[in-house]
């Protein structure tokens, strides 16, 4: 909502075409439970969905999964939106790409392509992969920037990659992106279920941010470098997508839309399907997306707290994962009764534990052949 109360548009249309992916990441953000989720919206349904979207006022439009390169109207889904004029981008491991669909996606119109790695070195990405992938990776990102896209290099930082910061910046700057997104890993999802051995230590994050900052200042002509902080550092909480429905209209495979991609996660809201209710009425009139809106829900301290204009509150599956309550203060804030849940949780970061990853598609239980958490 505006200051005024208003509804804003849902500028920014996430479409999470699939969920299926040959890739296994542990710190994937898919619900756990994704292999339930079988009956994907069809090709016409979606195309319905782009409709209705820009309608509303949509201008933004990304392909997400999953790995939407599994679905072979792809190219006919790019097409589709680029007529009905989003920007699109393209959100990817790159597999299930190659030079020749590359082509087509820029013929149909494709604007950006993100291309995701696990870290910068391949016996550490192959591992989190869990294929043999990073060689086709970086063919694809270099075909990326051969062909004229925008290339995005995104990578999910975490214990055991996040040392490796110089190496992975290198390696962007080398492939010569135009964005790169260091994305410390959030706690949803697959990574929640592998926080123990994932969440770096305060000591790590510092230098890495430290080094990101220095690329930032050196490339800063060439490359925007943005490094995305993990929430449980934070002593205040993000605006999580800039408050609940008021930008962002997440549409996951089987129709469910959602006002951002872990919402499902709220077990209490019963959300909305573009197969049975058209998306201005969910965007506009459903329950689950006037839930969080505006001020009126909130608890103590929010609801008096100056900084709810700022952050509305942090992030509602956070509060509902870590507290069991989507309505109270997202414990990140120091302002929270619970900050002390976050607390305890960082206290114990890098510690030993006695538990394996547990991958996405677990395909394997080998373990890397060197110590991963130093140089």
């Amino acid at each position: 909502m505006d200051g005024l109360g208003r509804i804003n548009a849902p500028l920014w249309l996430l479409a999470e075409v699939t969920y299926r992916c040959p890739l296994q990441c542990p710190y994937c953000s898919n619900p756990t439970d994704f292999a339930m989720i079988k009956n994907e919206l069809s090709t016409e349904e979606w195309i319905r969905v782009f409709h209705e979207a820009r309608k509303m006022g949509s201008v933004q439009l990304g392909f997400s999964g999953g790995e939407p390169c599994v679905r072979q109207d792809l190219e006919d889904l790019i097409k589709e939106a680029h007529d009905l004029g989003y920007y699109t981008n393209l959100i990817t491991s790159g597999v299930g790409m190659d030079r020749d669909r590359l082509s087509v996606f820029k013929d149909n119109g494709m604007d950006n392509i993100q291309i995701s790695f696990q870290a910068s070195d391949k016996e550490i990405n192959d591992y989190l992969a869990g294929t043999d992938a990073y060689q086709h990776k970086v063919e694809m990102a270099k075909a990326v920037k051969e062909m004229d896209f925008t290339l995005v290099f995104n990578i999910v930082l975490h214990r055991l990659n996040l040392d490796k910061m110089k190496d992975i910046l290198d390696m962007a700057m080398e492939l010569k992106a135009d964005y790169v997104e260091l994305a410390n890993t959030q706690y949803y999802g697959f990574a929640l279920e592998n926080r123990a051995l994932l969440l770096p230590t305060k000591d790590q994050l510092n230098r890495a941010e430290k080094i990101a900052h220095e690329y930032q200042e050196k490339y800063k002509d060439s490359s925007k470098i943005y490094f995305v902080v993990p929430d449980y550092y934070e002593n205040r909480p993000k605006a999580c997508m800039n408050g609940w429905g008021s930008t962002f209209l997440t549409i996951i495979p089987d129709g469910r839309a959602l006002p951002c991609h872990s919402a499902r996660v709220i077990k209490e809201l019963e959300f909305p399907n573009v197969r049975e209710h058209s998306i201005e009425w969910i965007w506009q009139e459903s329950p689950a997306f006037n839930h969080f809106r505006g001020f009126e829900w909130m608890v103590e301290p929010c609801r008096s707290c100056p900084e709810r204009f700022k952050d509305f509150g942090g992030c509602r599956c956070q509060s509902y994962l870590l507290l069991g309550d989507a309505k109270l203060t997202d414990p990140v804030c120091d302002l929270s009764p619970n900050h002390h849940v976050v607390l305890d949780i960082i206290k114990h970061a890098g510690e030993e534990v006695e538990q394996p990853l547990i991958f996405r598609n677990p395909k394997s239980s080998k373990k890397l052949s060197h110590d991963t958490d130093h140089d």
